[in-house]
């Protein structure tokens, strides 16, 4: 019996065999990670093979205003809204059937005309503002089912982030105020970013195999205060301008 035990510890060692219990539990453990890696990238990849995802253009015509604000009444005023053209490319991932996450790039027109009085002069004078932004929309959009033969409504809702690419002040790129003859430029008039809410709606008809037409109504409303001259120039503190924009939507969708 003695010389066996020594015959089968010796075994055991010159096999490893004295140390499975540990070699178990990391081989068990790299079986595990494994697993769960595979988990991982069979997941990635079903989603991504899941996804649809549809690119188009589109030409959006507006209408557009500044909502004018100031605390003390009337001294900064919206007068009216101007017709403005945009247009971009849209991006839709879709992750089902009747639902997907759009984005893109546009490029829009915005602005509009207000009036102001100027503290100094003690007159009021207007201006016709015309901005250009590059932005990108961040939304979802919700389809029904076949409404008509091959057609399906949306519904979007979400918002865009943005900047200032170019700006118009009564048509010229330089405005010059009429009281102190001082010249600006135009985009100094506008803080650069802008955020805007984005709530639409519209119809998509199949026209091929893979081909859609759009066309939608959408309203676009300003998030952020983008005045930077009529508190510093007309002498109006906290004066306030966001944007305002309604646009009909024409794509086609590849």
């Amino acid at each position: 019996m003695h010389h066996g035990s020594i015959f089968e510890s010796k075994v055991a060692k010159s096999t490893g065999l004295s140390s499975a219990p540990g070699l178990t539990q990391r081989f068990s453990s790299f079986t595990m990670k494994k697993a769960l890696f595979a988990l991982l990238i069979s997941a990635a990849t079903l989603g991504t093979a899941s996804a649809q995802v549809e690119i188009g253009l589109k030409v959006s015509p507006s209408l557009t205003s500044l909502r004018a604000a100031s605390p003390n009444g009337d001294e900064l005023n919206s007068e009216s809204a101007k017709f403005s053209l945009g247009g971009g490319i849209i991006v839709d991932y879709f992750f089902g059937q009747n639902y997907a996450f759009s984005t893109g790039l546009e490029l829009v027109g915005k602005g509009g005309k207000v009036s102001y009085f100027d503290n100094a002069s003690k007159q009021r004078y207007e201006q016709k503002i015309g901005l250009q932004y590059l932005q990108v929309p961040l939304t979802v959009k919700l389809f029904t089912n076949d409404v008509a033969e091959d057609t399906k409504v949306y519904f979007q809702l979400g918002g865009a982030l943005g900047g200032v690419i170019g700006a118009r002040v009564d048509g010229e790129k330089y405005y010059t105020n009429p009281v102190t003859t001082n010249r600006t430029k135009a985009t100094k008039h506008v803080i650069i970013p802008d955020a805007n809410l984005r709530l639409g709606a519209g119809i998509e008809r199949q026209l091929g195999q893979t081909t859609r037409f759009l066309l939608g109504v959408s309203y676009h409303r300003g998030l952020l205060n983008i005045d930077k001259y009529f508190e510093d120039n007309a002498g109006i503190k906290d004066a306030e301008l966001k944007n305002s924009e309604f646009a009909l939507d024409f794509g086609i969708k590849f």
